[in-house]
């Protein structure tokens, strides 16, 4: 979702002796009790452009710690929660002096250019790393020491393909995104799934963190185009971006294909799509299982609020952690083939997680957004798509 494609400088020597030589103290292991609690490295953007998501993914890991509580082959998790701000330096830093102190856990950052930068880290010091809602497509076949607890952008993408399939060659859609990791992807993977069917695709992208989004409007307005996909992560602006293309008639023009973000965003969203059906990741209303219904009720209880878009995806990493640890111990290379090829009962549905490149194959849904109490919208669930149907193509292991 941030993108500084800089690369992440290997740890320092002196780093790797440390945790090699830490002996009982490597992932801070303690055996005493009746049982042993493993240290975990949650870095999460807890301010900065993605702090809403954050939460939301924050909000998820602990319903999961819950949840998986005694599940864990006599381990018990014992986090660390660490604001990487948005920022990659900030995530990187954090990352260094976790596993300087012996962490071989690290999870967490909803942003696609950290994650992107952590995945080579870990596969240098030989740790286990889940990336959360970082959507970029490029996480998926990055190492095996990498996985992803959330979806990709293809997966997005394809559910939107059904939603919105052209009727023949020759149309235009333009992306309109922020000029992110998170961006790119998006482009590239309308790219992809569209332009194979003929289609012209084309982009619009914004400084991240825009302020006046007034002039990306108008281009949008002037393109000429058949639909704009909006592909858009910063909920810091994400109002702003739609009170403009609301300005400017946008949605009169041509039709518009997007995901629905968090519910912070319905309002502004609602007016523009009316009767339109918006690809989803997640919303607490589509899947109907024990273990959402555990989540719904954990976060009725401990947040007195709802799950959001991303609250799924935290929960996930939890049951991943404990899976690798219940199965795996605490040898990393345990716990990657422990992780490989499992399949599991999600919040959204059943999941499985492919040996083959760690892309998590999921349920997506298609939904509508529909006038509510007042002046407010609330969600229309239309469709539940099966994994099998949002699948991306294998990306193998660099």
């Amino acid at each position: 979702m941030t993108h500084r494609w800089t690369r992440g400088a290997p740890l320092l020597a002196a780093v790797l002796v440390a945790t090699a030589l830490a002996g009982t103290a490597a992932a801070r292991v303690d055996a005493g009790g009746a049982s042993k609690s493993v240290a975990v490295a949650f870095i999460y953007p807890k301010t900065g452009g993605l702090a809403a998501f954050g939460q939301e993914e924050l909000d998820g890991f602990q319903a999961g710690l819950a949840y998986t509580n005694g599940k864990c082959g006599g381990y018990t998790i014992n986090p660390t929660y660490i604001d990487d701000a948005t920022d990659p330096a900030t995530a990187i830093n954090a990352f260094k002096n976790e596993v300087g102190q012996g962490v071989k856990i690290v999870a967490g950052t909803g942003s696609s250019g950290i994650a992107l930068q952590l995945g080579p880290l870990a596969a240098q010091n030989n740790i286990l790393y889940i990336s959360g809602a970082a959507a970029a497509d490029a996480i998926t076949g990055l190492n095996r020491n990498t996985f992803r607890a959330g979806r990709q952008t293809l997966q997005d993408v394809l559910d939107a393909a059904n939603i919105f399939p052209p009727k023949s060659t020759g149309k235009k859609i333009v992306v309109f995104a922020e000029d992110t990791a998170f961006g790119a992807g998006n482009v590239a993977a309308v790219q992809a799934i569209f332009g194979a069917k003929g289609v012209t695709v084309s982009k619009i992208l914004s400084p991240f963190g825009a302020a006046d989004l007034t002039p990306y409007a108008q281009q949008l307005k002037n393109s000429n185009a058949d639909a704009a996909f909006v592909a858009w992560a910063n909920t810091a602006n994400s109002a702003a971006m739609w009170q403009s293309l609301q300005q400017q008639g946008v949605s009169k023009q041509m039709t518009i294909v997007t995901g629905l973000a968090n519910r912070a965003s319905y309002d502004a969203l609602g007016p523009l799509v009316p009767g339109v059906t918006l690809l989803s990741h997640y919303v607490y209303t589509a899947p109907h299982n024990a273990v959402n219904a555990y989540l719904i009720k954990w976060m009725a209880k401990n947040r007195h609020a709802v799950p959001d878009l991303f609250t799924p995806d935290g929960f996930v990493t939890a049951q991943m952690i404990c899976r690798a640890l219940a199965k795996g111990g605490t040898d990393t290379a345990s716990q990657i083939s422990a992780l490989e090829g499992w399949q599991f009962q999600a919040p959204k549905g059943k999941q499985y997680i492919r040996a083959a490149d760690h892309a998590m194959l999921q349920p997506m849904f298609q939904v509508q957004l529909v006038p509510g109490a007042g002046s407010h919208f609330a969600v229309k669930v239309v469709k539940t798509v099966s994994p099998g149907n949002v699948q991306p193509p294998v990306t193998p292991f660099k």
